[in-house]
């Protein structure tokens, strides 16, 4: 009696563990199914915009060639979309690497923190580029616009929502003479990260090209200052 009341307690667990790791699988499929459907929404919504923005470049070309005055308000557009990061730019400039120092024996180390690249490292980069005037920057080729967002996920930097590891690389377009000293001046941020063991290396460079902003600019609650 006893046996027979051990089995049926024993059947009765394993049936009851099945049933939830089958309900744990079924709710898995369905959060992955729900996050293939919502990429595959995004990927069609950007070939469209992709799309868009062909036809209308050609509705400009058509306009600009049949009047001087829409020629001059093309490039103007042309101008503005380069500022906003919509389209591939190419020029002078900087490029910065960042990467952890693989030497260093992290048992052998109190802080390890001072020899990897964090998120707050390439906010500061990013700001005193822009404050020594640089028109483009991208970050592993990731371009940084005004809605750009660099976060920590864990150990996992997230640039525009997209993962990025090291080594890192900072393409900045500008002139050159004043996008250096902004960061490798004696004392400067690059300076203190090297300091503290992260390796870094800064090249000038006459042909850099920057890729463009692949998202899509969303202004939910943005309207015109002339609206009554």
């Amino acid at each position: 009696m006893i046996l027979t009341m051990a089995i049926c307690v024993q059947i009765n667990t394993i049936e009851a563990a099945t049933k939830t790791v089958g309900s744990t699988l079924k709710d898995n499929n369905g959060l992955k199914d729900e996050l293939l459907s919502v990429q595959g929404n995004y990927e069609n919504l950007y070939k469209e915009l992709e799309q868009k923005k062909q036809i209308l470049e050609k509705t400009r070309q058509t306009a600009a060639n049949n009047n001087e005055g829409d020629t001059k308000n093309d490039n103007e557009i042309k101008n503005n979309q380069a500022l906003l990061g919509l389209t591939e730019v190419s020029g002078q400039g900087l490029i910065i690497r960042l990467d952890e120092n693989r030497e260093v024996n992290s048992n052998e180390v109190i802080n390890i923190s001072g020899y990897l690249v964090h998120e707050e490292d390439l906010l500061y980069i990013v700001n005193e580029l822009f404050n020594a005037e640089a028109d483009a920057i991208s970050i592993n080729d990731q371009r940084i616009v005004n809605t750009t967002s660099i976060l920590c996920d864990g150990n996992i930097i997230r640039i525009n929502g997209k993962m990025v590891g090291v080594p890192i690389e900072i393409k900045a377009i500008g002139y050159p003479e004043a996008l250096e000293p902004a960061l490798s001046r004696p004392g400067g941020y690059l300076q203190l990260m090297a300091d503290e063991g992260v390796v870094v290396t800064v090249e000038k460079s006459d042909n850099i090209t920057i890729p463009k902003y692949e998202g899509i600019y969303s202004y939910d609650y943005l309207t015109r200052g002339d609206n009554n």
